[in-house]
């Protein structure tokens, strides 16, 4: 065995498999993008290259700045309320004793769910204009004049669907900060307790200081993650009512496979990837820097 894998030849048996993988899967599919995005092409004709006038466009493109803003507005949901419930939430369960399980099965179970089933669950269970809790709940307590179709209306579309993601996604981290917490010394705890800590100043000086790494991964998933966001919004409004509800990804579909302007959604998908390594090389940036506070 030590002889098969002191030769080289044993780590290419290994490797190249793989690396045919990441290219035709990845390596090629992003230089595809690269080279469609500075040419017209309508994704059945030979492509044209056109210089930069697809990115002279893009600057242009009010759609294009709202689709951004909508994901920033994903990301900000995601850092200033998801965040709180996940270490709120993880912190208050791990202090639980009795029925723990339970409410970790409760927190977790929506993850289990794909997004489009819980985009359609929440679409008609709550914010159905007719049949949904949300406008039932408000007609039953008397607050008639708040009914609305939420997914309709310019000002609660955004919203709703911020929180319906919130709800899909939140279970997932506040088991994986949980698994950090439980991973914290219970000498260091109960030596905090018997110095007259409680609760609260037990959960700020002990348990989020010594929980920074994986406060760190979450926030970055969670950047990464409301900048890819397709699926939900897709099934929800379909970036509807009149674009209003349009990220970069939904808005680079409809320029792609409605408008057959494929060379002009590759710039978009281009310009993605670079949004996407910027925010998130700065927020792994901040993190860092946190992390050693």
């Amino acid at each position: 065995m030590n002889r098969t894998f002191r030769n080289p030849a044993a780590f290419l048996v290994f490797i190249i498999p793989t690396l045919l993988l990441y290219s035709v899967f990845y390596l090629y599919p992003l230089s595809s993008t690269v080279m469609y995005a500075f040419s017209e092409w309508d994704g059945l004709s030979a492509p044209v290259f056109n210089g930069l006038d697809n990115f002279k466009r893009a600057l242009a493109d009010e759609q294009l700045y709202r689709s951004l803003l909508n994901n920033l507005a994903f990301t900000g949901f995601a850092l200033l309320v998801q965040l709180p419930i996940i270490l709120g939430s993880a912190i208050l369960i791990s202090e639980v004793r009795r029925f723990s399980g339970f409410y970790k099965t409760t927190f977790f179970m929506p993850a289990i769910l794909s997004t489009p089933v819980v985009a359609v669950l929440w679409s008609f269970v709550v914010f159905h204009p007719e049949i949904g809790l949300l406008n039932l709940i408000l007609r039953g307590i008397g607050f008639d004049h708040w009914v609305k179709a939420w997914l309709a209306d310019d000002h609660t579309a955004l919203l709703s669907i911020l929180v319906a993601n919130a709800w899909a996604n939140v279970g997932f981290y506040i088991v994986l900060a949980l698994a950090a917490i439980y991973g914290i010394s219970k000498e260091i705890q109960e030596a905090a307790q018997v110095d007259g800590a409680n609760f609260f100043q037990r959960a700020i000086h002990i348990t989020l200081p010594m929980i920074k790494p994986i406060i760190s991964v979450i926030v970055l998933l969670k950047v990464a993650g409301s900048l890819k966001t397709l699926d939900i919004v897709m099934v929800m409004t379909g970036g509807g009512p009149a674009g209003l509800t349009d990220v970069m990804a939904t808005y680079m579909y409809r320029v792609g496979f409605q408008y057959l302007e494929s060379g002009y959604a590759n710039t978009i998908a281009f310009i993605m990837v670079i949004f996407t390594v910027i925010l998130t090389g700065i927020t792994s940036f901040i993190t860092k820097k946190l992390e050693e506070v």
